[in-house]
């Protein structure tokens, strides 16, 4: 069975120890300053220009050695979001700022654009899938994880009690775009029942139902799509969801 992103993301990260030259990283994000909590992605300046032709282009370089096999995967995690919203992953020339794929010490990304190169970790070691790809990248576009949203106690009970004690601000609520969607239980951002239970028992329960599955995506969900899309104005791919249109339709369709 296909691991939850947030299963792989925990795993890949367990016991690393990262090098005097990685950034501050709290569980998958990378932090610019040493606070305990990941900054929202908040202001303008956070997110990557649009350009003249209403697509807005991240840069990107892939460094290290990914072998051809892990290079497919990262690549459908890039050229996924070209077919869904107005982002385009497009390799770099010789732009300042611009996102660094590399395999560094587990899964991280910073938060939105923070200028200059910024890495995107998919460790060889347990990353290289296309929902934890997609994950890290919409970090770097911007987007926190589902259970920090602000609205999160109407929707998911936090068990304090079974989490590891130095996890428990993974939960902390911060103001997150949601971009006016409701709360979403299969976001690709949305960590698993367990997540840094120090006992295997449930860190969640969503409420008032208990039992609905969540956390379980493996891929992108039509909130996640929707949210870029009001985030970056991506004008064309608004209007309806991408699932009931044939995509060269979507394109078709002028402002």
């Amino acid at each position: 069975p296909l691991l939850s992103v947030g299963e792989l993301l925990e795993r890949a990260n367990r016991n690393v120890v990262r090098g005097p030259d990685e950034p501050n990283v709290i569980e998958d994000i990378a932090v610019v300053n040493s606070e305990r909590n990941a900054d929202p992605c908040t202001s303008q300046s956070c997110k990557w220009p649009k350009s003249s032709d209403g697509k807005v282009y991240v840069p990107y370089v892939i460094v290290n050695h990914f072998t051809s096999r892990e290079l497919q995967v990262i690549q459908r995690g890039l050229d996924s979001f070209s077919s869904v919203s107005c982002i385009r992953f497009t390799p770099r020339s010789n732009q300042r700022d611009y996102v660094s794929i590399e395999s560094r010490s587990g899964c991280y990304s910073y938060v939105g654009r923070i200028g200059n190169a910024q890495t995107v970790s998919l460790d060889r070691n347990g990353c290289i899938y296309h929902n934890t790809v997609q994950h890290e990248l919409l970090h770097a576009l911007g987007f926190n994880h589902e259970q920090t949203r602000s609205d999160r106690d109407n929707h998911i009970r936090v068990v304090w009690d079974n989490i590891i004690d130095n996890m428990k601000h993974n939960f902390n609520k911060i103001n997150t775009l949601n971009q006016g969607t409701a709360y979403d239980y299969n976001s690709v951002m949305q960590y698993h029942r367990t997540a840094f239970s120090k006992n295997g028992q449930a860190t969640m329960v969503p409420i008032p139902n208990s039992n609905v599955s969540f956390g379980q995506a493996t891929q992108m969900s039509q909130s996640d799509i929707t949210r870029i899309n009001r985030l970056y104005g991506c004008c064309k791919y608004t209007r309806n969801t991408y699932n009931t249109i044939p995509v060269a339709i979507l394109k078709s369709i002028a402002m």
